[in-house]
């Protein structure tokens, strides 16, 4: 099986957003690899470090609580 890494990144981000806390932070609890694809894409700090969570940009801030949105609320 071939995996769309793609989806992957928009899943993890979506899902980061549901931990969201402190206005830009979310808990890293996420595949490494997926973390770092978001960090050389500009939407989360370095991932790396003793911090529990991670530091939103502003791009990814937004860009999470649109793929939530999308992926995981009921249509009205």
């Amino acid at each position: 099986m071939e995996i769309d890494e793609e989806k992957i990144d928009e899943a993890v981000l979506a899902l980061l957003y549901l931990t969201l806390h402190d206005g830009d932070r979310a808990w890293k609890s996420f595949d490494w690899d997926a973390m770092n694809r978001l960090h050389e894409k500009g939407q989360i700090e370095n991932p790396v470090g003793k911090a529990k969570s991670i530091l939103f940009t502003e791009e990814g801030l937004k860009e999470s609580e649109r793929l939530f949105q999308k992926f995981f609320a009921k249509d009205s």
